[in-house]
């Protein structure tokens, strides 16, 4: 029994030292100072006992057989997929379109265009006064805000002025001969091509009411124009951000790399519909500040990942760190299928580090709202937007605190397969998480010498 017992424990100690081992390193390479000094404490605390405890074996035998039994039960739980009291599927069948008129970029742009102004505030009287606060602060770019930075703030000005100039790539001629293709080699086709230019997911799903806007309201020119509803098939994709970009948020860094990822995404799409427009197919390109889609719901539906607390999509692996495109199509292709749940939203619940550290209480503590006609988690756009204006960057701290902003290494592929299981692991996980990365975050002052 003793010898049994000596085995089991080596196993442990090897096990359980490689574990945090190589957590401790991981952490290092991913520049998390606390979570590296913590777990190589605990590397060193797990020494420590169970050397003794293989030396003590036989005065506390008896102890340690419960240690080693409580250990394997608990292992065993960790296993079981146990979640009673998941949230049923969102019910979108009586779901209302939303306005892009009332998206607070359509909103801000108003203060250019009087006669647009007077249009929406006699439908919308309720958001006048909040608005004209919003117009007083500075745009994008001056240099009275918290984070300008004068040789770098161009940078993030040119690309979106480089996407409103690509809006027309968007859309284009169609071929007059229409090529067959077989939809299954064709998917595969898309996937293949969409992740050689950038992406790092794909999916198709089938259109339907409440993916798309009611109504266009970025651009002056088609202001208040409905949306072209008669495309059946959309392509989400999904680009990454880089995580220790992200982390730097809300300084600077964040709208650097969110403007560089959103023209990533628009290179692809833009792409990605014209090569379905050269098999004789429309096509258009959805992406920043040029969607008749909605993104987030058409990702989720997708299979691709979750809704998260703070409104924004969760991908399977990258969690709120990615930015995403459509390309709709009339062609009709297979939906993708939807992979097992992740129980990302259920972790959600539970969290609530986005709305603790969010500078501009934005994001609810409370369970998920309804409006328009379904239950889904959203922002106070008002409050959010505002504190971008303040501060001249897209903030992005929710994304930054929020546990599934890591690096794809071996060690977070374990934590999110292991926060997968159960409710027991998501507590379990939230906590460690809070430990090894602290539960808030201190915002920085000034930006980082270094912004890109």
């Amino acid at each position: 029994m003793t010898c049994i017992l000596t085995s089991i424990n080596w196993i442990i100690l090897i096990g359980t030292s490689v574990f945090l081992l190589v957590l401790s390193l991981s952490s290092f390479r991913e520049k998390e100072i606390r979570a590296t000094v913590i777990s190589f404490a605990f590397f060193v605390l797990n020494l420590i006992v169970w050397v003794w405890s293989i030396t003590a074996l036989d005065r506390f035998q008896t102890l340690n057989l419960l240690v080693v039994s409580l250990l394997g039960l608990f292992g065993i739980v960790s296993l079981i997929k146990f979640f009673p009291d998941k949230s049923p599927g969102r019910d979108t069948s009586k779901a209302e379109q939303y306005d892009e008129r009332n998206n607070m970029f359509a909103r801000n742009n108003l203060q250019h265009h009087p006669e647009l102004l007077e249009t929406y505030y006699a439908i919308h009287p309720e958001n006048r006064s909040t608005d004209q606060q919003i117009h007083q602060k500075p745009e994008f770019g001056e240099k009275e805000q918290v984070y300008h930075d004068f040789y770098t703030a161009p940078c993030y000005e040119a690309a979106f002025e480089y996407l409103e100039k690509s809006i027309p790539l968007s859309t284009g001629s169609v071929s007059e001969q229409k090529i067959s293709i077989d939809p299954i080699q064709f998917c595969k086709t898309i996937i293949d091509l969409s992740k050689f230019y950038g992406a790092c997911d794909v999916a198709f799903c089938h259109l339907l009411p409440h993916h798309f806007y009611s109504h266009k309201g970025r651009h002056a020119a088609n202001w208040g124009d409905k949306t072209d509803q008669t495309h059946k098939t959309a392509i989400a994709i999904v680009v990454p951000m880089r995580v220790e970009m992200v982390k730097k948020g809300p300084t600077s860094c964040m709208i650097q790399e969110s403007a560089q990822k959103y023209v990533e995404a628009a290179k692809i799409s833009n792409i990605l519909a014209s090569y379905i427009r050269n098999f004789g197919y429309p096509a258009r390109a959805h992406n920043d500040a040029n969607y008749d889609t909605l993104c987030v719901p058409l990702a989720v539906e997708s299979g691709l990942g979750e809704l998260g607390r703070m409104g924004i999509f969760m991908h399977r692996v990258h969690g709120p760190c990615v930015r995403l495109a459509i390309v709709t199509t009339d062609l009709e292709l297979p939906d993708s299928p939807i992979p097992k749940p992740l129980y990302m939203e259920e972790f959600c619940k539970i969290c609530k580090k986005c709305a603790d550290n969010c500078p501009s209480g934005s994001i609810t503590h409370d369970g998920e709202p309804y409006s328009r006609n379904l239950r889904h988690w959203s922002i106070h756009q008002e409050k959010c937007f505002s504190y971008w204006k303040t501060i001249g960057s897209d903030c992005g701290l929710c994304i930054s605190v929020c546990p599934y902003t890591k690096p794809d290494t071996l060690i977070h592929k374990f934590v999110r397969f292991y926060i997968s299981r159960n409710l027991l692991n998501q507590k379990i996980a939230l906590f460690m998480d809070d430990l090894l990365y602290g539960r808030h975050r201190k915002i920085a002052r000034t930006n980082p010498e270094n912004i890109f």
